[in-house]
């Protein structure tokens, strides 16, 4: 019987084929998973419904099962409709959530495009896309080592 609070099988498959270095990106409702994902990645979506199922709800659960080393986030842009004047509230759940799992790491912000490249990267190797619908709500975490 698992432990952790993740059960969804396909995600823990994807996790336990993973291993130190490889990433995970949890994206919200609105990310282009099927043009902005590892091709050769596992993709998941959980988007059942707009906001079900959350992505502060789906990284818990994937931290519940994984140690985390790095956080990356996608940055908002400066300019046009979907531009903010400061960090997306959603990063405050994000940073409490990862804390509470015990991996206090910051978030690094990257520029959209940079996002979008590093969640292609060959060593992503699950993609979850939540239901979530606030902006900028895409975390992109490398799996660490359990010490």
């Amino acid at each position: 019987m698992l432990r952790h609070n993740l059960l969804h099988p396909d995600l823990t498959a994807a996790l336990a084929g993973a291993g130190h270095g490889s990433r995970v990106l949890v994206a919200d409702g609105n990310y282009p998973a099927s043009t902005a994902s590892n091709r050769n990645g596992t993709i998941v979506y959980l988007n059942l419904t707009r906001g079900v199922v959350d992505a502060v709800t789906v990284l818990r659960a994937v931290c519940s099962a994984i140690p985390v080393e790095e956080a990356c986030v996608m940055a908002p842009l400066a300019e046009g409709p979907y531009a903010m004047d400061s960090d997306p509230d959603i990063w405050k759940e994000f940073s409490g959530v990862l804390a509470e799992a015990g991996s206090p790491v910051g978030l690094d912000p990257l520029e959209r495009m940079a996002f979008y490249e590093a969640a292609r990267a060959d060593d992503v190797a699950l993609t979850v896309v939540s239901g979530e619908t606030r902006l900028y709500a895409n975390i992109l975490l490398r799996i660490g080592v359990d010490l």
